[in-house]
C-alpha cells in the first residue's frame, strides 16, 4: 500500500507542478491537462511568431548589411563629408575616395577611424578646371551613399 500512495503523491506534485507552470486555476486533473495542453499551442505559436521575427529582421539586415549615415555640408569652396558606420568597413574609405575621384574632388583634409567603426570627416573641393557650380551637397552625398552600397554589395 506505501507504492500506491507514493505514486499518487508523486502524481500529485506533478500535477501541482504542471498547474503552476501553466498558470492554471484549475484544481481537478483533467482540467489541469487540458490548461497545460492549450498552453503548450501557446508557446508553439510565440515559437512561430518569433522565428518569423527573426527571418524578417534577417532579411532585413541582408538588405541594409551596413547602415551609414552621410552629411555633405556646402562650403565657400567645396564641401564637409562626414560619414559614419557602427560597423567596421575595411575597403570602405578607398570606395568613397573612388567616388570623390569621379566627382573631381579633391580631398584637402581628412580624419578617419576604422577601429571599432567607421568614421570619415573630410573637406574637399573641386578640382581645378571645373566649375564650382556643376555639383551640389546633394549630389556629393548620393555619389557617397552609391559607393557605400557598392561596397556592401561587394561584401556579400
Amino acid at each position: 500500500m506505501g507504492s500506491r500512495d507514493r505514486n499518487k503523491t508523486s502524481l500529485y506534485k506533478k500535477l501541482e507542478q504542471l498547474r503552476s507552470a501553466t498558470n492554471s486555476n484549475s484544481v481537478n486533473k483533467t482540467s489541469i491537462v487540458v490548461d497545460a495542453s492549450k498552453y503548450i499551442e501557446e508557446l508553439k505559436e510565440r515559437v512561430e511568431k518569433l522565428n518569423e521575427d527573426v527571418e524578417i529582421l534577417q532579411n532585413s539586415s541582408k538588405q541594409n548589411s551596413l547602415s551609414a549615415q552621410v552629411n555633405v555640408e556646402t562650403l565657400e569652396k567645396g564641401f564637409l563629408i562626414n560619414v559614419f558606420s557602427e560597423k567596421n568597413c575595411p575597403g570602405l574609405l578607398v570606395s568613397i575616395l573612388e567616388a570623390f575621384e569621379v566627382l573631381g574632388l579633391e580631398v584637402l583634409d581628412a580624419r578617419v577611424s576604422c577601429s571599432d567603426n567607421f568614421r570619415l570627416e573630410a573637406v574637399s573641393e573641386q578640382n581645378e578646371g571645373q566649375s564650382y557650380n556643376s555639383i551640389d551637397a546633394q549630389v556629393v552625398k548620393q555619389a557617397v551613399l552609391q559607393a557605400i552600397t557598392n561596397w556592401s554589395d561587394d561584401q556579400d
